[in-house]
């Protein structure tokens, strides 16, 4: 495998977030490394061959090759085969053919609900654009392949969770630290822009709102009990969406439902279950939420998408 770049410090300072992204996709260049952090790049390199491998496989063993649009058909049909059977889950009651774009957030207790959601969006949402945020280190493995994960209808974009912004550890006040907090804050804008696009276009964006895996929907208790705050990952998306006047995409709260004796990875060969919650339409969200002109945020959402997600889930999995 060839050696990672890093960027030089102009390169740095000087390139736009989306000139960092393309050359972590084309030119071979990571970000982590530059921050100091290749530990973090290199702990996802075998799950990162591992699905590379399996995205290859399916459009070499796919035809027909001479028409684009049928291959990019027939690999989608032979990743959800392989899928189902490797990483099995239900998704029984999601709602399909909707005019509306949907944002679904769902709880993430493991990387093995990745699969399960790819599965069911190709299967029963079809040829809808889907955008997944993909924290960095998942992203660097994977954007190499960007353009054939594109042609399976899914398209990622990076973003810097809070818990690997705590993993860079970067001291702050130096170059490294600015730099760092500038793009994770342009990732964000990116994220939010292409959002914007997918769901005026009728498209799906999957989020999972705590931005890190754990076990239960609502961090731990105080949380549940509103003794504590909430990250505002979804009503932080809905006030940039709906200051679109013509925007009517829906939140969907998707629960994740893990197999018995689950673990934090992939659970190959046991069976997830896809709950979908009760929607929140964007005619709900405006009339409930938005109170007043050019609101920040919009308090009590979140909470109230999070135990709409854990309505659908035993207690133990509520905190």
């Amino acid at each position: 495998m060839t050696k990672k770049k890093t960027f030089t410090r102009k390169e740095l300072k000087e390139l736009s977030a989306e000139e960092i992204i393309d050359k972590i996709q084309h030119h071979n260049y990571s970000l982590l490394s530059t921050l100091g952090s290749d530990n973090l790049r290199r702990e996802m390199v075998p799950v990162g061959l591992a699905c590379n491998a399996a995205i290859n496989l399916f459009f070499k063993t796919t035809g027909p090759k001479n028409d684009p649009e049928k291959h990019n058909l027939a690999a989608r049909k032979k990743l959800v085969k392989v899928l189902s059977k490797v990483t099995p889950g239900s998704y029984r009651g999601m709602p399909k053919d909707r005019a509306n774009g949907i944002v679904a957030g769902f709880n993430h207790p493991s990387l093995g609900e990745i699969p399960r959601i790819l599965t069911m969006k190709i299967d029963i949402m079809g040829d809808k654009p889907m955008y997944f945020p993909v924290n960095l280190p998942w992203y660097e493995t994977l954007a190499p392949n960007f353009n054939r994960i594109k042609r399976l209808g899914i398209i990622i974009t990076p973003t810097i969770t809070p818990n690997t912004w705590e993993k860079l550890n970067l001291k702050e006040g130096t170059f490294l630290h600015e730099q760092g907090q500038r793009l994770k804050k342009e990732f964000r804008d990116i994220y939010t822009k292409l959002s914007h696009e997918a769901l005026k276009d009728g498209g799906v964006v999957f989020v999972a709102p705590p931005a890190t895996r754990q076990s239960t929907v609502f961090k731990n208790e105080k949380a549940y009990k509103k003794e504590e705050d909430i990250i505002p990952t979804m009503s932080m998306l809905a006030v940039k969406l709906y200051n679109d006047k013509k925007m009517n995409c829906d939140f969907l709260p998707l629960a994740v439902l893990p197999p018995k004796g689950y673990k934090r990875g992939l659970n190959f060969g046991k069976k997830y279950k896809l709950i979908p919650g009760e929607i929140m339409t964007a005619d709900y969200i405006r009339k409930k939420y938005f109170k007043e002109k050019n609101q920040k945020r919009l308090i009590g959402f979140d909470y109230e998408f999070h135990q709409r997600i854990a309505d659908k889930l035993p207690k133990k999995y509520w905190y």
